[in-house]
C-alpha cells in the first residue's frame, strides 16, 4: 500500500522548481559540525517511529552529535518532494530517505557510499537486484539500500475461499523454507483457473489497472510480464515490444483481464486493501498492510489471511518490490556523521528491533537477514507472513517494473503506468497488435 512518487530527471527540474516554494523541514548553514538531520520516512506502523528515534538518541548520545529526525509522510508527495527543494537549495537535512527511483534522480547531490555498503553486505550478504539497479550511478553506490519502508507485494489470500475450492495455500507454502510437490503446480496457469472462479463467486481477486497512480497494479503487471520473458525496451534503449515474450505476456494477459474487477481501471493503492479488509475479495498483490488493517477493523478477514509466493511462468518466479534508500547529501557539512548514522541504524540488532515494532512490515535486502523470528511468529494466524520475505526454498526473483530498460527510460514507463494501460485495452477488447502499436508511440516519446 505504500505508494512510491517516482519521477524521471526530466521530470526532476519541473518538480524542483515547484517544491522550492515548499518549507523546508529543516534549512541549516554551514559550519555545523556538530549537529546533523536527517530525514525518515513517517511510519505508517503506530510505534514504529519512537523504535527509530530511540535508535537515534543512542548514537548521538555514544558519538557527541546533536541529531535531529524528521519523520516525512508520504501524503501529497512530501517526502519526495523534500529532496527536490533541498538539492535545488543545496541545504536541508544532512541524511535523506529515498524512494524507488528518487537515487537515480537526485545521485548527483549524494556522497558516494561504496565503503558503507561494502561492509555491511561484508557482514550480511548481498544485497538484492533491485537495490543495485536502482542505487548504483556511475560505478558507485549513491545510497544505502534500507530496511525501513522495504517491501515486497506477493499474494496475500483468503485461506477458507482457496480450501472451498481444493487449495491448501497453507499446505503449499506452510511457514517453513521448504519445498514441496504442491508448489510446482503455483503457475499463473493456474491461478487463472482460481481467478475465474473467485469472478464466479463474487470474490474477485481485486488487481487493478488504474494507470500511473495505480502502483500496485504496476509493481504485479511489471512481475507477470518478466515470468513470461516480456519486456518494452532492453538495456540497450531498443524496443522489445514485438518479442516472443512480450506476445506471450499479452496473450496471458488477455485472458487475466476478464476477471479483473468491474471497476479495476478506477483503482488506486489503497483499493485492493479495502477489497481485502471488507471481506469481499479473495486475493490481492500487496505486502502486509492490509492484513495489519485487517486484524484492527476486520479481525475475522486478518486470521483467514495467509501470504505466500507468487505463481511462476516460463521464465521463473517474480515478485514485485519496492525499495527504500538512505543517502547523504554530498553538500552536507557532516557527510562523515551521516554515513556512520546509517550504518549504525543497519546493523543487524537494530534492524531486527525495528522489525519487531513494525510486525515485520519492513524488509531487509540482505542476504542474510530474512531469518528473524518476528515473520513466523506473528499473526492471527500465526506464520502468516512467514513467506512475505524472499525465501530460499521458493525460487523467487525480486522484480521492479520496466528495469530491463535503462533507469532514466524505465522510470517514464512506471510513472505512466504503461503496463496498466496496455492491460486496460486488452480487456476493452482492442487487440494485441494494437495494444502493442500504442504502447510503441507512447515510449517513443520517451527515447526521443
Amino acid at each position: 500500500m505504500s505508494k512510491p512518487f517516482p519521477v524521471s530527471r526530466r521530470q526532476a527540474v519541473k518538480l524542483g522548481a515547484a517544491a522550492a516554494a515548499l518549507p523546508l523541514v529543516h534549512i541549516r548553514t554551514a559550519g555545523a559540525a556538530g549537529k546533523l538531520s536527517i530525514g525518515f520516512w513517517d511510519h505508517w506502523v503506530p510505534g514504529a517511529n519512537a523504535i527509530m528515534q530511540k535508535q537515534v538518541d543512542a548514537w548521538a548520545a555514544k558519538n557527541k552529535v546533536e541529531v535531529t529526525a524528521d519523520f516525512i509522510t508520504t501524503s501529497g508527495g512530501k517526502l519526495q518532494l523534500t529532496p527536490a527543494a533541498e538539492t535545488q537549495a543545496k541545504a536541508g537535512h544532512d541524511v535523506m530517505t529515498f524512494i524507488t527511483w528518487d537515487v537515480q534522480n537526485y545521485a548527483d547531490s549524494l556522497e558516494p557510499v561504496d565503503d558503507v555498503v561494502a561492509r555491511l553486505t561484508a557482514a550480511n550478504g548481498d544485497v538484492n537486484s533491485v537495490s543495485s539497479y536502482l542505487a548504483k550511478y556511475k560505478g558507485h553506490w549513491a545510497a544505502v539500500p534500507s530496511s525501513s519502508g522495504t517491501q515486497t507485494k506477493p499474494p496475500c489470500g483468503r485461506i477458507s475461499w482457496f480450501k472451498k475450492h481444493g487449495l491448501d495455500i497453507q499446505a503449499m507454502y506452510p511457514a517453513k523454507d521448504e519445498k514441496n510437490a504442491l508448489q510446482d503446480s503455483w503457475t499463473w496457469d493456474n491461478f487463472l483457473k482460481y481467478a475465474e472462479l473467485a469472478a464466479k463467486d463474487n470474490m474477485a481477486f481485486s488487481m487493478g489497472m488504474g494507470g500511473g497512480l495505480n502502483t500496485d497494479a504496476t509493481d504485479l503487471h511489471g512481475a507477470i510480464f518478466a515470468a513470461f520473458g516480456g519486456a518494452l525496451i532492453d538495456a540497450d534503449g531498443k524496443s522489445q515490444l514485438k518479442s516472443d515474450g512480450t506476445r506471450q505476456a499479452l496473450e496471458y494477459c488477455q485472458k487475466l483481464v476478464k476477471f479483473y474487477p468491474a471497476d479495476a481501471v478506477s483503482y488506486d493503492d489503497a483499493s485492493n486493501n479495502r477489497a481485502l479488509i471488507s471481506g469481499k475479495s479473495a486475493l490481492i498483490f500487496n505486502p502486509p498492510s492490509a492484513w495489519a488493517v485487517a486484524k484492527r477493523d476486520s479481525p475475522e478477514v486478518a486470521a483467514d489471511c495467509w501470504t505466500f509466493p507468487a505463481p511462476s511462468g516460463p521464465k521463473g518466479r517474480f515478485v514485485p518490490t519496492q525499495m527504500y534508500f538512505w543517502g547523504t547529501y554530498n553538500f552536507s557539512p557532516n557527510k562523515t556523521a551521516g554515513k556512520e548514522l546509517v550504518e549504525f541504524l543497519m546493523q543487524r540488532d537494530n534492524v531486527e528491533a525495528r522489525d519487531n515494532g513494525c510486525e515485520g512490515y519492513d524488509l531487509p535486502p540482505y542476504a542474510k537477514m530474512n531469518d528473524f523470528k518476528i515473520w513466523e511468529e506473528v499473526g492471527p494466524p500465526k506464520g502468516t507472513v512467514y513467506n512475505y520475505p524472499i525465501r530460499s526454498a521458493s525460487g523467487q526473483k525480486p522484480s521492479l517494473t520496466a528495469s530491463e530498460a535503462p533507469p532514466d527510460i524505465a522510470v517514464q514507463i512506471y510513472n505512466r503506468g504503461v503496463h496498466n494501460q496496455m492491460l486496460a485495452r486488452l480487456r476493452d477488447g482492442q487487440t494485441i497488435e494494437q495494444v502493442i502499436a500504442w504502447a510503441q508511440d507512447e515510449i517513443d516519446g520517451y527515447t526521443r
